[in-house]
């Protein structure tokens, strides 16, 4: 990206061109306030990918999916939890690169992705507190940009992105959070389980705004509209968990037809 395309200094868009493309963990974990103005005449940057700090190592290979069980072992609980704040951090830089990327979008949205980046970014602090209490603070484990090579590029429309993180992925953390949060309680890591508790609550509204938008962009909010959205290879199993939070989708807004279909579409899954 060059720098002409580079957003005016003490702008929104100019506060999430910076999160995206820092190279500071201290920056990732705790950005300053955004400021109150945005562009006046906002132009499309799609940037191509995040900064990576040096303490964030990809991982090369395949990570096993830590069974449940396993959890009375902190270190595997920090696996878990060391994951779970890197989807955070990569939904919150995913967000500021849909406010750069779809200018042309209602202003209702544009700062409802703001709003939802800054949230992610509080939940990294509390993961990030309690990896420390574990000894294995962020950047301790190897990481895998799982998001952000599968979202971005084929996310041509504010529509897709919507469908492809909101309604998919944000979607299925509703699944995975509740059923890490009983794991982390019968592992005896009550705090754990609280974090985790009190995130998958708050992950109801983000998905109920990705709901809301999808309807308002395509018209309807239906299971079939809805995967067509998916580019390969997505599919919509790798967007739920086992089970379904159906408490939980259904507060979002999920229509009966819609879980129902997700319920009943495959068996590959997401990694946790």
């Amino acid at each position: 990206m060059s720098e002409l395309s580079t957003p005016s200094e003490g702008t929104v868009e100019r506060w999430a061109w910076d999160y995206v493309t820092s190279t500071s963990l201290a920056h990732k974990l705790a950005p300053p306030p955004p400021p109150s103005l945005w562009s006046e005449f906002p132009t499309a940057i799609r940037l191509e990918g995040p900064g990576r700090p040096p303490e964030l190592v990809p991982r090369e290979t395949r990570k096993k999916a830590v069974r449940p069980g396993a959890l009375k072992d902190p270190l595997k609980r920090a696996e878990v939890l060391h994951t779970f704040l890197h989807h955070e951090l990569q939904a919150a830089e995913l967000m500021a690169w849909a406010l750069l990327a779809f200018p042309d979008t209602p202003t209702a949205f544009r700062r409802g992705l703001l709003g939802i980046c800054r949230d992610e970014v509080r939940h990294l602090g509390l993961y990030q507190e309690h990896l420390v209490t574990l000894g294995h603070p962020f950047g301790s484990m190897p990481i895998k940009d799982w998001f952000w090579d599968r979202v971005p590029g084929a996310s041509t429309t504010a529509a897709d992105f919507v469908a492809r993180m909101g309604i998919g992925f944000e979607g299925g953390n509703l699944d995975h959070g509740a059923r890490f949060t009983e794991a982390f309680a019968a592992a005896g890591d009550e705090r754990a389980a609280a974090i985790q508790a009190q995130i998958c609550e708050e992950e109801v509204a983000p998905t109920a705004f990705a709901l809301h938008w999808f309807r308002v962009f395509t018209g309807d909010v239906d299971f079939e509209r809805w995967r067509t959205h998916l580019p390969t290879p997505i599919s919509p199993s790798m967007t739920r968990g086992t089970p379904l939070n159906l408490e939980a989708r259904r507060r979002a807004g999920y229509p009966t037809a819609f879980l129902e279909a997700l319920a009943a579409w495959g068996t590959d899954r997401v990694e946790p």
